[in-house]
């Protein structure tokens, strides 16, 4: 447990709280779906689904949710996932074990002629085996969550999702097949890439890993050099589920450093980018900060103060480069916590002073900017009216790996991402205790 004032304590955990209560509400009773957003009308996130398998145990450690409930749950979600069509319908729920990313939240099958996403599945696969390690118990229902969530991962066929190439491909549909895309260079893939070499079915090989790593950059931004990517997400999403603290592949070993500190590393080029706002936006400094993938206020163009200014709706914010408009996201600060909890901790006090989150049911709100015009002219400018499930997610989890290493200590028990990481070439720290 890191050493907290008693406020910090209790702001982490009214923010935790509220974001779990998403996964509570923001659910279909008959089939355990998870909405994507909180916008009408809109359908389930897979990955929103596999962050709600991850937060239920969070949720019974810490007395939000009965384990009798939180064992319900999974089980709904588990059995809808095991039951539903895997074909090459265009209105099946997947394909070769993969998931389509949205799903209606009735039916369950595809929504919007979306993708079948390597990433999301991925996302929805952690949270099975998150939820497999926590359920350890010898009853009917217990046993039954491994079974489901051990069956559900062997059955994604890996090799399929490289459509014969050395790296995975970002998704395929029934319509034009596999997508032009593929997962190469760092990304939020890293997670995909260990449960792909972890599947005892259908393993990606080990030089898939290492062409993935072939496109990384190593960047100075201001006083930091790491791994580059411009939006915080990308720095965050694999941590979730992995320790990444003293552990290193071969492109970290060479660089002497590990993904954790990576990581700490791009948060605060992140805090210097906005301490610095070189775009002179309203709001930035060294206490409000965080750009990532996220919603904004656009799109439009308003003069404001006399300056032209571009707004965006969604859109990967990234740091230095942009693209910025003045948009920030609070979870994504959020979920930095484990990797700096000394420049988070005053952002998000300083959130609560310009009251971000306090009138939204589910906490934080997805996303805010200052710079854009407000007819409340409150401190913080615009802000989003609608929640997220997998901007939730990450409040949830990230603050209980920086308090008690939980999720992190779940997914190490699973031979399958232990496995996925040593075939990856990981090696050091808790992988090899």
């Amino acid at each position: 447990m890191n050493e907290l004032s008693r406020q910090q304590e209790k702001l982490l955990s009214d923010l935790q709280s509220d974001a779990f209560k998403y996964f509570i509400h923001e659910v279909n009773p008959d089939n355990g779906l998870v909405v994507d957003s909180t916008k009408g009308g809109w359908p389930s996130s897979i990955a929103a689904v596999g962050m709600a398998l991850s937060v239920y145990p969070v949720g019974v450690e810490h007395g939000l949710i009965s384990r009798a409930e939180a064992i319900e749950r999974t089980l709904k979600k588990l059995r809808f996932f095991t039951n539903s069509e895997q074909s090459t319908s265009p209105n099946a729920t997947g394909y070769k074990g993969f998931y389509y990313h949205f799903l209606d939240m009735k039916t369950g099958r595809r929504a919007w002629q979306c993708e079948l996403s390597t990433i999301d599945s991925t996302f929805l696969f952690a949270g099975m085996l998150a939820a497999a390690a926590y359920f350890d118990g010898d009853d009917a229902a217990e046993n039954e969550i491994r079974k489901l969530a051990d069956e559900l991962y062997r059955r994604a066929d890996w090799i399929w999702a490289t459509n014969r190439g050395a790296v995975l491909t970002e998704g395929w549909t029934p319509e034009g097949g596999f997508l032009t895309y593929n997962w190469q260079g760092y990304d939020e893939s890293t997670l995909a890439y260990v449960l792909g070499l972890g599947s005892p079915t259908f393993p990606l090989p080990p030089q898939s890993y290492q062409a993935r790593l072939s496109g990384c950059r190593w960047k100075k931004v201001y006083d930091y050099e790491y791994l580059f990517a411009g939006p915080l997400f990308i720095h965050q999403f694999s941590h979730i589920w992995i320790d990444f603290r003293g552990i290193q592949d071969k492109f970290m070993r060479e660089n002497e450093l590990d993904y954790f500190e990576n990581s700490r590393r791009a948060t605060y080029a992140q805090q210097e980018y906005a301490r610095r706002n070189p775009n002179q936006f309203k709001g930035y400094s060294e206490v409000c900060w965080g750009l990532t993938a996220c919603e904004g206020p656009g799109p439009s163009e308003l003069t404001i103060d006399g300056v032209r200014r571009l707004f965006f709706d969604y859109v990967a914010r990234g740091v230095p480069d942009g693209p910025d408009d003045g948009t920030l996201a609070p979870w994504a600060v959020v979920a930095s916590l484990p990797f700096a909890p000394e420049i988070v901790l005053p952002t998000l006090e300083h959130f609560n002073e310009i009251e971000i989150g306090v009138d939204h049911p589910y906490g934080l709100e997805a996303t805010f900017n200052p710079t854009f015009p407000d007819e409340k002219c409150r401190e913080c400018g615009w802000v989003s009216p609608w929640h997220y499930g997998i901007n939730e997610g990450p409040i949830v989890l990230m603050i209980e790996n920086y308090r008690t290493d939980f999720i992190w200590r779940l997914t190490s028990r699973s031979p399958y991402v232990v496995n996925g990481l040593r075939r990856a070439g990981f090696t050091g720290g808790w992988l090899d205790g």
